[in-house]
């Protein structure tokens, strides 16, 4: 690899060496510093400033890596946040490195930047985990302070080149937890023939404490953790439109 892309510098908040929830198999998960979201149920408020966190080269994070190629050569890299694709330049040049070590690759993003912007990490990349944050851009707005409008456009995106894709979804009642939306999201999204499954994530409370610890105001203290029927129901749904779920 060229030397000029090992000095690209950026900002991470932490790293997961064995990750296990972040695409296939066991991954080496980067979390990125920075996001433009603001999403209620956040459990990551500590990336939300851009700028921090550590400074580190491409050269040096691989370097890192490396050191656990034996246990994630079934899995790959996963690049998290915060936002990813915020560092765009950071994002790619870390994509082409992994690729030139043979790691495969997955971008976790919620894709609600402009598509310009995220062309290049989506196109040296393996795999996009794609949040969908509410298939009603009202209430994705509500949510996050952003509607689905840019997310929408990545999808499309990843559809004509035919990049993998996997659709993720945060549960929660009074937002997106809806058999109404249930449908609407199978009908979007069932003529995709890039979304490779779809993975539906309970909300929950275990973040909490971060708000409180960055003196952060949080609205869904009262919120429970969505009831397994409904979840099951929501889920059942989604395989009527023959998505896997």
């Amino acid at each position: 690899m060229h030397n000029n892309l090992l000095e690209v510098r950026g900002f991470i908040h932490s790293i997961e060496s064995f990750g296990a929830v972040d695409g296939p198999g066991v991954r080496f998960v980067v979390f990125f510093q920075g996001c433009p979201l603001r999403c209620l149920y956040c459990h990551n408020p500590d990336t939300w400033k851009p700028g921090i966190g550590k400074d580190i080269s491409v050269g040096e994070l691989i370097e890192q890596i490396k050191k656990y190629k034996s246990f994630i050569s079934s899995g790959g890299v996963t690049f998290s946040g915060g936002e990813p694709m915020l560092q765009p330049e950071f994002l790619e040049a870390l994509l082409l490195a992994c690729k030139e070590e043979g790691f495969h690759t997955a971008i976790d993003t919620s894709g609600a930047l402009p598509l310009e912007k995220q062309k290049a990490a989506i196109n040296a990349s393996d795999l996009l985990l794609l949040d969908l944050k509410c298939i009603d851009t009202a209430v994705a707005k509500r949510l996050t302070g952003i509607g689905n409008e840019n997310m929408f456009s990545t999808l499309d995106y990843c559809q004509q080149i035919k990049k993998p894709v996997w659709i993720r979804q945060v549960l929660l009642d009074g937002f997106t937890l809806d058999m109404e939306q249930a449908h609407l999201v199978g009908e979007k999204l069932k003529d995709y023939s890039c979304i490779e499954k779809i993975e539906l994530l309970p909300f929950h409370q275990m973040a909490s404490y971060k708000w409180e610890e960055l003196g952060l105001k949080y609205t869904l203290k009262d919120l429970d953790t969505p009831d397994k029927k409904k979840t099951e129901e929501y889920k059942e749904i989604l395989r009527t439109y023959g998505l896997i779920v």
